[in-house]
Order: C-alpha cells, then structure tokens, then sequence
C-alpha cells in the first residue's frame, strides 16, 4: 500500500483540521469521530459549531490573536461540544494545538489538532463559559495574576470565580480544586 500525505492526514490518531478564516477547509475522520459528526458537516463550518457558546468561541478567538502574531503556535485545554452522535451537545475537554500559516493575519489559515481528554477529565459540574476557562488555566498551573492577564480581567475576578469553581466541586483548597478537576 502506498502512502500518500492525504492517507496520513485522514488516518492521523489525532484529530486534524486545516482551516480558513476560522472555518474547517478539511478535517481528518479522527475529529469526525471525536465530535460526531461526518466530513460533511463540517468542512464549510464554522470553528463555532464545536463551541459550547458563541461568546466563547468570540473570547478564544480574540485571545489567541497576540500569541498566535508572536510565535505562530497557539495550544491550551478548553470545553468543546459534540455535534451529533448519541452524545450531541455533550461537552467535552479537549486540548487543542494549532499553528498559523501567515502570523500578521493568524486567522487566515491553520492547521490545528484536537485531543479528546474526556476518558481522563470528564466534564461533571454545570460550569459558565468563564468558569471553564479560569478552570482550564488552573489546571495548567497558573497564578490567579497570570490567569487575569491571559483573559484581560483582574485578579480579583479571578478568584471570585476559583471560589465558585471551589463550591460546584466541593474543594478546600486550591490544590483540591485542581485535582478534581483533573479527575472529573
């Protein structure tokens, strides 16, 4: 069997999306698996659609621009939702890594790849878009000074929303926190 750069693509053990201004030019059947959805579906989509929110989808794309200008490779772990299957609408962590073709214009076109974290982290509290990116900064152990930078809110806000995170999952500390996080 000869292998050719579009078989590698389509049977990569990650999932792989090639994009434009945000959309999915095409994606491999690892990512049609992971959201549930054919090829079909997605490619002329929207990233919105993998989203749990527009907001979020507007405040991610709006972070990642100055780390994608400055370096070309943008990676975090956020919720995404899955669009069909017997798990529609389910959310899900996943971590995403992407990098951008042309960093003066980063949206313009990427590559990106998605893993499905959900058989390590599952998604077990009722959380605000907010709350789960504030959660996903602490489980990559950050200060509550350097989440406020990344999301351009204080502090302050910051560790409001740690101690709602620490009342949904029942912590004591900080440490705790992150650990059930970690473990769903």
């Amino acid at each position: 069997m000869e292998v050719s750069y579009k078989l590698a693509f389509d049977l990569a053990p990650v999932g792989l999306v090639l994009s434009r201004n945000r959309a999915i030019v095409d994606c491999n059947q690892h990512v049609c698996e992971m959201f549930g959805a054919a090829r079909e579906q997605l490619v002329g989509q929207s990233f919105k659609v993998l989203y749990p929110s527009d907001a979020e989808y507007e405040r991610i794309g709006m972070r990642l621009i100055p780390i994608l200008n400055a370096s070309g490779i943008y990676s975090d772990d956020r919720i995404m939702k899955r669009m069909g299957g017997r798990f529609q609408g389910e959310p899900f962590w996943c971590h995403v890594t992407g990098r951008t073709l042309n960093r003066d214009e980063p949206h313009e076109a990427g590559i990106w790849s998605f893993e499905d974290l959900s058989s390590r982290r599952p998604v077990t509290a009722d959380l605000t878009a907010r709350e789960r990116e504030v959660a996903a900064h602490l489980m990559g152990g950050l200060t509550s000074k350097e989440i406020g930078r990344a999301l351009g809110i204080s502090h302050r806000t910051v560790e409001v929303y740690r101690a709602r995170l620490m009342r949904k999952y029942k912590a004591t500390t900080t440490a705790d926190l992150v650990h059930k996080l970690l473990a769903g």
